[in-house]
């Protein structure tokens, strides 16, 4: 490949990488300042309920753990295909919103598709994947 477009390549999944960390990170962070959110998105959107709040830290803790590993690109095989497996089951899980585009905020859920393509792009170019990034791709 031709080191001007491996380069371009390389900075492009490297900001692909940091945006998708940026949205999930929030999203982390969420669940450990607003634990009552965390608990109603959970019941409205997975239909998981009576989590304790000790539950929604831990699962905030391992989230953090996750998206700080795909952030350095460790594991790339795992840490990537978790991030985009997690995001697909949140895409998908808010199909309701998907029906009723302009009722409220729903519009905004329709985010959630460009950021799962990003999230498949990391997955699948992940060996390209090389700026910034200190594992391998397994």
């Amino acid at each position: 490949m031709n080191s001007e477009i491996q380069r371009k390549l390389e900075l492009s999944l490297l900001t692909l990488r940091v945006g998708v960390f940026i949205v999930m990170l929030m999203w982390t962070v969420d669940k450990f300042i607003r634990v009552d959110h965390a608990k109603i998105v959970f019941e409205k959107f997975y239909l998981l309920t009576g989590f304790e709040n000790t539950i929604m830290y831990a699962l905030a803790c391992a989230e953090l753990l996750l998206i700080l590993v795909f952030l350095a690109g460790i594991k790339k095989r795992w840490s990537y295909g978790l991030v985009f497996l997690l995001h697909g089951v949140s895409t998908v899980s808010s199909f309701k919103q998907y029906l009723n585009p302009f009722e409220g905020g729903n519009l905004l859920f329709f985010a959630a598709w460009p950021m799962l393509a990003a999230c498949f792009t990391l997955y699948v170019l992940r060996d390209f994947d090389r700026m910034l990034s200190f594992g391998s791709s397994n």
